[in-house]
């Protein structure tokens, strides 16, 4: 293997696994905010201990490990092409390793590549310097805080604030309601890069650019520096709070950056990340490939593990198959116990098992929203090595058919669910359950065994259907058999605080 191989990998393998000092200061003053014994303290709680379980075992943060995009600087003259092709093998190499979860999956097949590589698979966004050195940063961005990017063409009427015209406090309103609209979706508390001006494309860019910025930096440009500080300020006053439960911290960070636009487009464009802000960089010798030094890492942020986590002395066991008047007797809000066999089923398996028949008895069963890590050990046995929720929106067209055509009594994930789900737990006698999402280490500690695995082969790895025996899983009752969800409470009331930020602020 190659010097600037291996460095990679290394690059690869921290960013996975390790979160920058940045980000760790900021998730340990969100901690400091938030209510003791909260459910918010809760989550953050359980994502510290995650960020310390990961660090130590050199494991991935979040199970998904999103769409690596390297930012890449070179001197003039320097071999692009090959350090394309490092960049590639690396990727591929990091993936076997279980470093990255396969996530490049053809768009018309479904097929998914395995090794992460593949058209478009990874970005690699290369430009020229006066330096004689070779800069690489790399972002990791899951596909749940993906989703929720969004961008704006003012001017235009939102939700709770009215219109925002094509003005620096249309450009606030714009932000602001991306914040609200990632609710606990994109595994709030988030930090947000907007990109002002450009077109469709170039807007996108800057926004994701923006997220390499240093969480502690200050904006060169006056006027946009004042309007991070006050999103900073703002953003908190609706209180969505970590994961969405309601909470005092909803945003980590805010940087933006401004370009210029067509007379006829005005876009606002936001990149919404978790709190895995999972990003780093090195500084590469350009003859030998080694690593120089690290970017974000000036200041070593140590996190121990806290205490504070799910209170389990009240906690109620949910042993599978669950019988449906445990479930009638949940109420949102609760701290419950999985025990026994779960199945994991994202997108591909939800919409297969709608036309067809499940190849395991799910009646009185527990379906997983996740698309786990798994890597084979020298027997051939699988083993976990990530395994934290995924958004369980995507699954809201087919959540209630599945629920009555099955049985199943339980449904895991993140985020939340919708009207037509609530309405099909009321009906069926089941609950939904909302893990920390990102804590794929921490869920992983209570993944006991692997006990099977159904389309692996169709689906991919994400996509299969693992059936995994768990033991003391834990997670929150937030949407119950009775007709009452968490996340609907939270968005009716952090939309109520929206419309108190209608007035203008700049003008």
């Amino acid at each position: 293997m190659s010097v600037l191989r291996d460095s990679l990998i290394q690059l690869i393998t921290e960013t996975s696994t390790n979160l920058p000092p940045d980000v760790r200061r900021a998730l340990k003053r969100a901690q400091w905010q938030e209510e003791l014994g909260s459910r918010a303290a809760l989550a953050l709680n359980t994502i510290l201990d995650n960020i310390v379980s990961a660090e130590e075992d050199v494991q991935p943060i979040c199970q998904d490990t999103g769409m690596p995009t390297f930012l890449v600087k070179c001197p003039v003259g320097y071999n692009q092409l090959e350090l394309e092709a490092e960049i590639k093998a690396a990727v591929a190499e990091a993936t076997r390793m279980g470093k990255l979860r396969p996530n490049s999956v053809d768009p018309l097949t479904g097929k998914n590549s395995g090794d992460n590589l593949g058209p478009g698979t990874p970005v690699i966004h290369f430009s020229q310097w006066t330096h004689d050195e070779v800069e690489v940063r790399l972002i990791l961005k899951g596909g749940g805080c993906e989703n929720k990017n969004i961008q704006y063409s003012l001017p235009v009427e939102l939700p709770g604030l009215g219109r925002a015209n094509r003005d620096l406090d249309g450009i606030r309103k714009c932000i602001l309601h991306a914040i609200y609209q990632a609710q606990g979706q994109g595994c709030s508390a988030g930090v947000i890069g907007v990109g002002i001006g450009g077109d469709r494309t170039s807007g996108y860019e800057l926004a994701k650019e923006q997220l390499f910025r240093s969480l502690e930096d200050t904006n060169p440009n006056p006027v946009l520096a004042e309007l991070e500080s006050y999103i900073m300020q703002t953003a908190n006053h609706l209180e969505i709070g970590t994961m969405g439960f309601g909470g005092r911290v909803t945003l980590l960070g805010c940087k933006i950056g401004a370009m210029n636009r067509l007379p006829a487009s005005f876009f606002v464009s936001v990149a919404y990340n978790c709190w895995a802000f999972r990003r780093l960089g090195v500084v590469l010798d350009p003859q030998t490939g080694a690593v120089k030094r690290w970017l974000y890492k000036d200041q070593p942020e140590p996190v121990t593990r806290p205490e504070g986590g799910f209170d389990l002395t009240q906690a109620k066991v949910l042993r599978a198959p669950i019988r449906e008047e445990d479930v009638r007797a949940l109420r949102v809000g609760d701290v419950v116990l999985v025990e026994g066999e779960i199945h994991t089923g994202r997108d591909e398996l939800h919409k297969y098992l709608v036309k067809h028949d499940a190849p395991v008895d799910l009646r009185g069963g527990v379906i997983y929203h996740c698309g786990p890590v798994m890597l084979k050990d020298e027997q051939g046995q699988w083993q976990v090595k990530a395994a934290g929720p995924t958004t369980s929106s995507r699954e809201e067209p087919y959540q209630a058919e599945i629920l009555e055509k099955f049985g199943v009594r339980a449904v895991i994930g993140k985020g939340g669910m919708g009207a037509k789900t609530l309405a099909g737990l009321q009906k069926t006698g089941a609950v939904y359950l909302n893990a920390i999402g990102g804590a794929a280490q921490y869920y992983a500690r209570c993944i006991k065994r692997v006990k099977g695995v159904d389309f692996l082969e169709q689906f991919g790895i994400p996509e299969a259907m693992w059936h995994l025996e768990v033991a003391g899983f834990p997670a929150i009752v937030t949407m119950d058999a009775h007709g009452n969800s968490l996340h609907q409470e939270v968005e009716e009331h952090s939309l109520v605080k929206l419309e108190d930020l209608k007035e203008p602020v700049f003008v």
